[in-house]
């Protein structure tokens, strides 16, 4: 059974910075590619960034480019999101998630098969 576990969220001053990690137990992960979405109060989830099997290939959201970063351990069956520049906007609940594929496609919820329980980010004015 895939199970996902994030952890890293908090609460953090506009400008600050945080590191979430989501570690996957289960079905090979190196063979997935993976993907980080956040959903805010009465909004849709949606994509923050996505990263191939072997972390050769990245996505983002236009509103996270050169903010946030994504990047894996396969050793350690580890995805993280380090998150710079934040501001208020970003504040959401983020939730790890695995791929049915190794690369590409990333922007698409249903493309994704197993996720995680979600971590808390607020980012204060």
């Amino acid at each position: 059974q895939v199970q996902l576990v994030e952890s890293g969220g908090g609460l953090v001053q506009a400008g600050g910075s945080l590191r979430l990690s989501c570690v996957t137990s289960g079905r090979i992960y190196s063979n997935y590619a993976m993907g980080w979405f956040h959903q805010a109060p009465g909004k849709e989830r949606e994509f923050v960034a996505g990263i191939s099997r072997s972390g050769g290939t990245t996505s983002y959201a236009d509103s996270v480019k050169g903010r946030f970063t994504i990047s894996r351990d396969n050793a350690k069956n580890t995805v993280y999101l380090q998150m710079n520049s934040l501001k208020p906007e970003d504040t959401a609940d983020y939730y790890c998630a695995r791929s049915e594929y190794s690369s590409g496609r990333f922007t698409r919820i249903s493309n994704y098969d197993h996720w995680g329980q979600g971590t808390q980010v607020t980012v204060s004015s």
